[in-house]
């Protein structure tokens, strides 16, 4: 029997859909169904009919996003580092952690940290780095060791003690930072000192004019800060450069703004006495007489450790050149610095007297005084002795032609001597022929000045000549020092002609 169109239609489209929920397996063997469903398929049952929505369920559409990824969600162990970095300052876990996530914490650290929390428990330079950057658009890390660490303790440190006013700052304001800071400064270069802060005198009526004694009420003014307590608890402290004077005052300038005290002077005195571990002491520029340097140089001597010592720039005079000379025969002092002070001949003389029979002192510096030529001398007779010495400067000490001459003699005999200076005096034309006689026969003199001490040009460029001859024969020392010989072995039997 034959079925319509229409009704064939639907049947086939019943048929299909039962077709493809029972398909043949994949080995192509035959249908399981009889000939005659094939051919006269009837409706099928109502429990095995599929729904529409049975339909639609049977594939399902993936749609692909080019720039989805992974990483978009964040690892566990990134967002345990933002969580440390954000509660750094309450929590500060660092040392816990494995080396990598410490590096990356310390690189997401603000570098505006409390330093009670960083000082102790961060050594990365790369965090100090930042630090400094931060807050000093120029860093020199080279004088402080190479450390950023150092740096930034250090010159925080400075800053604090130029900005200390006496009798107004809080003493705890420095003294707190001892125990972040004790480890790593080893210098402290401070060139501002302010005095205490001096409060306008009330006008006085003429009754108490006439019944006040003159003297009242003029209280003793307070001195700078006292560097004892803060030196004492730096266990490394190695230079202490100092200036007591104040920059940038403009016209508020007055004399007493420059002004070193003797209580200051005891104070810093038993402070350098007491720190066993200072090499380098520096007070230049702070006005420093006679006495104040006799009270410096008396606590200085038999001091452990120190090796440079410099007072220049200051109002020493031969008392004070004195104590310098025997601080040279009761230290291991190798630099001395005494430069534009009033020193004359008899300080010179005490100087060379100790420098006659000094081993230790390297290098000393006496430009700008007025030692004329009989200081100069005896600086150049003790030359004849010395075996140590290796720079010495003497321009603009009103030398002339006696000095040169007794130069010219010493040159020849003095092997240690490298740097000299002269520049400034009145040397002349006759004592420049005789420096020259004298550089000639002289091999370890590498520098000589002469400028502006009235030496002929002539003089001047035949003593550049033995200079440069110097020098190459010890840069050829320097690198074949086996290659240059003693005189003695060179003429022994061995090496003879014949």
């Amino acid at each position: 029997m034959l079925e319509t169109p229409a009704t064939s239609s639907a049947a086939g489209s019943h048929t299909s859909m039962y077709n493809i929920q029972h398909q043949p397996s994949a080995g192509g063997g035959a249908s399981s169904l009889p000939p005659t469903l094939k051919s006269n398929p009837s409706p099928a049952p109502a429990h095995l009919k599929p729904k529409t929505t049975n339909v639609r369920r049977m594939r399902r559409i993936i749609s692909e996003d080019a720039e989805w990824s992974l990483a978009i969600v964040p690892l566990l162990t990134e967002l345990c580092i933002q969580h440390i970095v954000k509660n750094f300052q309450n929590n500060p876990i660092l040392k816990q952690l494995l080396p990598e996530h410490q590096q990356k914490v310390l690189s997401h650290l603000p570098p505006d940290l409390p330093l009670k929390v960083t000082a102790n428990l961060i050594d990365d330079e790369n965090y100090w780095h930042r630090c400094c950057v931060k807050r000093w658009p120029v860093c020199h890390v080279a004088k402080h060791g190479g450390s950023w660490k150092r740096m930034f303790f250090e010159r925080h440190l400075e800053n604090l003690l130029k900005l200390y006013i006496p009798g107004t700052t809080d003493p705890n304001v420095i003294l707190d930072l001892l125990p972040l800071c004790r480890n790593y400064v080893r210098r402290i270069q401070v060139d501002q000192f302010l005095p205490p802060v001096r409060l306008p005198t009330p006008p006085q009526t003429e009754d108490q004019s006439d019944s006040g004694s003159e003297g009242e009420g003029n209280e003793p003014e307070k001195d700078h800060y006292q560097l004892d307590a803060l030196v004492a608890g730096l266990k490394c402290l190695e230079e202490l450069d100092l200036v007591y004077g104040v920059k940038d005052c403009g016209m508020n300038f007055e004399w007493n703004l420059f002004l070193f005290t003797f209580r200051d002077c005891y104070s810093l005195a038993a402070t350098i006495k007491a720190c066993h571990t200072l090499k380098i002491f520096r007070l230049t520029r702070s006005k420093v007489d006679d006495d104040k340097a006799r009270i410096l140089i008396r606590h200085l001597l038999d001091h452990p450790a120190l090796e440079e010592l410099d007072l220049s720039h200051n109002l020493i005079g031969d008392r004070g050149a004195r104590a310098a000379a025997k601080l040279l025969s009761h230290s291991r002092l190798r630099v001395l610095n005494l430069a534009n002070n009033h020193i004359r001949a008899p300080g010179a003389q005490s100087l060379a007297h100790a420098l006659a029979h000094n081993t230790n002192l390297v290098s000393l510096n006496l430009r700008l005084n007025c030692i004329e030529d009989e200081g100069g001398q005896a600086i150049a007779h003790a030359l004849e002795t010395n075996k140590c010495l290796t720079t010495l400067h003497l321009g603009g000490n009103e030398l002339s032609e006696p000095t040169a001459t007794l130069l010219s003699q010493v040159l020849p005999v003095n092997t240690t001597l490298i740097s000299l200076n002269l520049s400034c005096n009145h040397i002349g034309l006759d004592g420049g022929k005789q420096l020259l006689e004298g550089m000639s026969d002289n091999k370890t003199i590498l520098e000589f000045d002469l400028r502006l001490s009235d030496v002929s040009q002539e003089s001047e460029y035949l003593i550049g000549q033995v200079l440069h001859a110097n020098r190459e024969a010890a840069r050829q020392r320097t690198l074949n020092p086996g290659h240059y010989m003693s005189p003695i072995t060179n003429n022994s039997p061995e090496h003879s002609v014949g």
